[in-house]
């Protein structure tokens, strides 16, 4: 055998074995995507943050849980699917996606994904494709918190410190529903009249907590959606935010979306 052929022949198995470690390696990350625990992210609304959800992380991870709080920019709702997209990207195995309110419509669209294994609606949009959140209350009773809405001369929306406290958290201790108003994200008005290009509840299994008592999103539109995506419902007699009010109960929906995923 010539010089040349003979590293021709040590190039070729050289190449063999790194392909073969390469198929090992992705085998072993695939597995280890199985065998990961599922994990939740949860996905605040309009005039809210992440720690929308501090009531109620603590006790998903007493559970042993992993939990991911996605921070949304409310700039639209591409920019808010993309957040969520990349805390998605980002668990090691299966996701419970959970949204509240307009992040309902977040996970509709962001939900699309081979890693998501469940779907838990808080108070929350849930369109169909093509439709976007500002249609869905046609034909509902006009929630009465809408009236505490302005926009500023950019074009967000924010709710007034009176609204918060009166109607979007009117049964939360009045010094907690003040921290809300001052940390609450204004969202972009234009994100509820972009429409969905998916719909994930229609290929996922999904869990809904109705909010009987709602001053946001009219409970008659909830349960109308709870019942139109065929999801597990939760009634609770609380605001806008029951995650505030009986974050145990919201937990124990959440917890049972993750059984049901492993």
């Amino acid at each position: 055998m010539t010089r040349l052929a003979r590293l021709l022949s040590l190039l070729a198995a050289a190449t063999a074995l790194a392909a073969g470690g390469a198929a090992v390696a992705a085998d072993a990350a695939s597995r280890a995507a199985v065998d990961a625990p599922t994990s939740v992210v949860l996905v605040h609304g309009a005039f809210a943050d992440g720690s929308d959800w501090a009531r109620v992380i603590p006790l998903l991870q007493a559970r042993g849980v992993h939990v991911t709080a996605v921070q949304n920019p409310l700039t639209s709702l591409a920019d808010d699917v993309a957040a969520t997209r990349r805390a998605i990207d980002a668990q090691p195995g299966k996701v419970v996606l959970v949204g509240h309110s307009w992040g309902g419509t977040v996970i509709t669209e962001a939900g699309a994904s081979d890693k998501v294994a469940a779907l838990v609606y808080v108070s929350a949009f849930a369109p169909d494709v093509g439709q976007s959140s500002g249609e869905l209350g046609k034909g509902y009773p006009t929630p009465p918190g809408l009236a505490a809405l302005s926009a500023d001369a950019a074009g967000f929306l924010h709710i007034s410190d009176a609204g918060m406290r009166t109607h979007f958290a009117f049964d939360v201790p009045p010094a907690r529903a003040a921290v809300m108003a001052a940390t609450q994200g204004p969202i972009a008005a234009k994100a509820f009249d972009e429409p969905v290009t998916v719909a994930a509840w229609k290929t996922h299994p999904s869990w809904y907590v109705v909010s009987t008592r709602d001053h946001m999103i009219a409970p008659e539109l909830q349960a109308a959606l709870a019942q139109r995506i065929g999801a597990h419902v939760t009634r609770l007699a609380t605001s806008h935010v029951p995650q505030e009010v009986e974050p145990a109960k919201v937990a124990a929906t959440i917890l049972d979306a993750v059984q049901h995923a492993r």
